[in-house]
Parts: structure tokens; C-alpha cells; sequence
């Protein structure tokens, strides 16, 4: 039978079996390394507020602190969410991770300047 992918869509490689985790947004089970792991790091208040409680705050360059998040998806909500896409046959076989930069913005090029 033909595989749709050279790893299964898991990351087990010799390991006969893995923990399950609970997906986020259903609570699927999902074993550990087939899940789509997402980290966020977030203020906890949002950027609205934050000037707000800074005019108001006693201490001067008091600096809030941040919420920190790793969020398990299964396949199915991936997709859904737009946390993945899938890809055609050809893009599927390349493994190496896309260019990450700030979220909403498009990685620039780097420039050569001559010195």
C-alpha cells in the first residue's frame, strides 16, 4: 500500500509507544508526537489596557508580566484553526521549517551591504 507521508505524520521513529495528550481545543486524545504543538507567549493584559494601568500604577517602569501557553492541537482542529495547511505532493517533501518571524508580518529579505 502506498504512504501518504515518509514518517506516518508521526515522530516516533523506533519508539513502540507514546503518552497521550488531550487536544486544546476538543479534547481529542492524541498521542505526544503526532499532535501540533503551538507556544504562545502573551501580555496579560492586552496593549488597550496596558497604557491605561501604566498612568495609574505607583511603581514607574513596572513591567507586567506575560502569560505563557503551549497549546496542543489534533490534525483535524489544526486544519480548522489555520494553524497548519496541508500542502501538495511536491511541498510535502520538503522538511525544512518555514521562516518564522512576528505574527501578521512577512519575513523581509536580507540585504548584502558593502563594506
Amino acid at each position: 500500500m502506498t504512504k501518504k507521508r515518509r514518517n506516518g505524520g508521526r515522530n516516533k521513529n523506533g519508539r513502540g509507544h507514546v503518552k497521550f495528550l488531550r487536544c486544546t481545543n476538543c479534547a481529542r486524545c492524541v498521542p505526544k508526537d503526532k499532535a501540533i504543538k503551538k507556544f504562545i507567549i502573551r501580555n496579560i493584559v492586552e496593549a488597550a489596557a496596558l497604557r491605561d494601568i501604566g498612568e495609574q500604577s505607583v511603581y514607574k517602569n513596572y513591567i507586567l508580566p506575560k502569560i505563557y501557553v503551549k497549546l496542543h492541537y489534533c490534525v483535524s482542529c489544526a486544519i480548522h484553526s489555520k494553524v497548519v495547511r496541508n500542502r501538495s505532493r511536491e511541498n510535502r517533501r520538503i522538511r525544512t521549517p518555514p521562516v518564522r518571524g512576528p505574527p501578521g508580518r512577512q519575513p523581509q529579505q536580507q540585504q548584502k551591504t558593502n563594506n
